[in-house]
């Protein structure tokens, strides 16, 4: 018998070169095989008689093979075999190509199940390539509901029903995490019954039963840990860090603009969270352009004024250097020295200088606001007496990175011994309530969902054909004879194209420098740039060296160029509403009106459903919801960056399950904080956390 944790590789049917391709999936012991869910199923469950068949019908048959034939095509280069199979109904032919273990499997008399879809040629009707069983063994492949697998790597769904029944029988426990109890009052299948349902359901009920337990998991999951390290942060002591509302005002009068009455609301939240013996745990969510890092400013202020040290981390190095290079200006007039500490930039006070004398000088507490990526979570840096961190774009950093903030919160690196630093995440995704619950229940909340006054609203505009195309062209023109400047994005593509979508952008960058825009100078900026080469060419944009810049999707969109009044987005029905808003808000920066053009490649009623919400709206969390109810949640956190299965994708929708799962997660650990009464749950909470990471 064989325990739920073995390894593949202790599995003899499992050879090497398959053992690899399972690794690259994250496969590797039988719970990781049972965890691969199908994303569909073929019905196959009903046997129709031959007679009844017709063009393109998807069916399951039961006969018996009267002849078998191979014979080699089109001068030899394909293997063809031919079956034909009688019912008392009539005969059917069968093909399959280069297939020679089919001729070997199948004998004239043998009485077969068959599933597959009915083609005709000139001979009649027929099925090609079906899959075929001997109609005395279990249902596997044929007559049944047929689970499809996510079919990648070179692994077939074939491969994955075979292998996953042979083990289902071979099973001799599978613990179940999640207490008997709440699967009785939730009226739940076990984790055996739940794993039988989706990997050979009978019914389609079985399925959607099995998808409720397995949604459940990951929500309960999820909530165990939201309420985990909302506990830690209550129990946890921070340093306070009061503000003195003269010295805030009289930093506020140095500013070239005003508080919006969003950023007003949010400071305040921010800085009387501060103010406490509990540290604070709170998520900024802005929409484009809101203006997130005055609010940070204001933080890392009054933390600076009241002698903390203050971090602010941001994903990439094009957005670090950003920050630092707006907050130095905010703090020109203060005598706080500022530090950016990256892979490529080591700053103190405006000089450059070695790492190690910035990583001294940051142990020292010189600098009072350090800004940096995730070079600053490296085990040589330590600070002096931090008591705020600010990460920006959190979820775009790796689950390690994300892991090791979480760390940094509560390290001893911090320099104030038995003290939390206050933490406060940013994102200018804005997220609907129902993932707002979902994913940061443990944070509070703060909302920036008002543009500072003179910003005016973008017109955007979708246009399909090749005389508006022309249209827009001549519009940049006179823009840019305004003075103004443009960008055109293109489309994100798998990382294992990334060069092709290089060589694409080259392409289109060089067909417009010539035949479309010849006399104005266009900028390229592209993923495969080193940070300091996409560096040089924002500044020669931001500096009007370019009138046009031509961008792929997997480039920065943080980057501030307020004299841009047009953005071109091509193919634009490849990307969700959420990162076409936060495209949009490229442009729009300044008092200047601007406008954002949609090219969609394909044109079909759906797609320009999708887009008029763009046309309707300029409202970050409108369009956000829209997105979520057109597209799901993996237009905010793809599935892959998540680490959640599709299963719990589609639910976090939800709300009724969230709150399901958040009360039983909190039932549970108010009777065992720490799950010791509860060591499976507990060991399933860990490997969780090691796949996926919401602070």
């Amino acid at each position: 018998m064989l325990p739920y944790d073995t390894p593949l590789s202790h599995i003899s049917t499992i050879k090497k070169p398959v053992l690899s391709k399972l690794e690259r999936l994250g496969i590797l012991t039988v719970a990781d095989m049972f965890a691969h869910f199908p994303h569909r199923y073929e019905d196959y469950s009903t046997i129709y008689p031959i007679s009844s068949l017709s063009i393109d019908d998807k069916r399951t048959i039961l006969g018996t093979i009267v002849s078998i034939d191979v014979e080699r095509t089109w001068k030899k280069k394909m293997l063809l075999t031919e079956a034909i199979i009688e019912d008392a109904s009539g005969r059917l032919r069968l093909i399959w190509f280069n297939q020679r273990f089919v001729a070997q499997t199948l004998k004239v008399g043998a009485v077969i199940r068959v599933s597959g879809k009915v083609t005709r040629d000139s001979q009649g009707l027929l099925m090609a390539s079906p899959a075929f069983e001997q109609a005395s063994r279990d249902a596997t492949h044929t007559g049944r509901l047929i689970p499809v697998y996510p079919e990648t790597a070179g692994l077939t769904s074939k491969f994955f029903r075979w292998q996953l029944a042979t083990l289902f029988q071979k099973l001799t426990d599978i613990p179940d995490p999640v207490p008997e109890e709440i699967l009785t009052r939730l009226h739940l299948p076990s984790l055996k019954q739940a794993l039988a349902y989706i990997h050979f359901p009978k019914n389609e009920k079985q399925t959607l039963l099995a998808r409720k337990r397995f949604a459940f998991d990951e929500m309960f999951f999820v909530q165990l840990k939201s309420l985990q390290v909302k506990a830690l942060f209550e129990t946890a002591q921070s340093n306070p860090i009061p503000f003195d509302e003269n010295v805030l005002q009289n930093f506020l009068a140095t500013l070239p603009f005003t508080l919006t009455d969003a950023q007003r609301k949010a400071s305040l939240e921010i800085l009387k969270d501060m103010s406490k013996t509990r540290p604070m745990n709170r998520l900024l969510n802005g929409d484009v352009g809101s203006g997130k890092t005055i609010v940070a400013a204001l933080a890392a202020f009054i933390a600076a004024e009241q002698g903390f040290q203050a971090v602010i981390l941001a994903p990439t190095e094009v957005l670090a250097k950003q920050h630092w290079s707006s907050l130095s200006s905010l703090f020109a007039h203060t005598e706080h020295q500022l530090a950016l500490l990256t892979g490529s930039y080591r700053i103190l006070d405006g000089e450059t200088v070695t790492r190690p004398t910035l990583i001294k000088a940051i142990g020292a507490g010189i600098p009072e606001i350090v800004v940096g990526t995730h070079a600053l979570l490296q085990d040589d840096v330590a600070f002096h007496n931090l008591a705020l961190i600010v990460v920006d774009e959190q979820h775009r950093f790796g689950v390690a990175q994300r892991a090791k903030l979480q760390d940094a919160s509560f390290g001893s690196k911090d320099g104030i011994k038995n003290k939390v630093p206050h933490f406060l995440t940013m994102t200018a995704t804005p997220i609907p309530r129902t993932l707002t619950l979902a994913f940061f229940g443990n944070l509070d909340l703060s909302i920036l969902d008002e543009l500072p006054k003179h910003r005016k609203p973008i017109i955007t505009k979708i246009v399909t054909t090749s005389a508006g195309r022309k249209k827009v062209s001549a519009f940049v023109e006179s823009e840019i004879a305004k003075g103004r400047q443009a960008f055109i994005i293109f489309p994100l593509v798998e990382e294992s194209l990334a060069l092709k979508e290089v060589k694409a952008a080259v392409a289109e960058h060089k067909h417009l420098a010539e035949t479309v825009f010849p006399h104005l100078a266009i900028g390229l900026l592209h993923g495969k740039m080193k940070p300091k080469e996409k560096e040089a060419v924002m500044h020669d944009f931001k500096e009007k060296k370019y009138d046009i810049l031509v961008a792929t999707a997997v480039v920065e969109v943080g980057i501030d160029i307020p004299n841009a009044s047009v953005i071109i987005i091509e193919e634009a029905e490849r990307f969700g509403l959420a990162q076409l808003h936060q495209f949009r808000g490229r442009v729009g920066r300044a008092e200047h009106q601007s406008y954002c053009f949609l090219f969609p490649h394909e044109e079909t009623s759906a797609v320009n459903e999708r887009l008029k919400v763009l046309e309707k709206t300029t409202s970050g969390f409108q369009i956000a919801e829209a997105d979520l109810a057109l597209r799901g949640p993996g237009a905010f956190f793809g599935t892959r960056q998540s680490g959640m299965p599709d299963i719990a994708m589609e639910n976090l929708t939800n709300i009724k399950l969230i709150q399901i799962a958040r009360e039983e997660a909190k039932l549970i650990l108010s009777e065992d904080p720490k799950l010791i009464q509860h060591p499976r749950l507990k060991q399933a909470l860990t490997k969780f956390e090691e796949r996926i990471h919401f602070e």
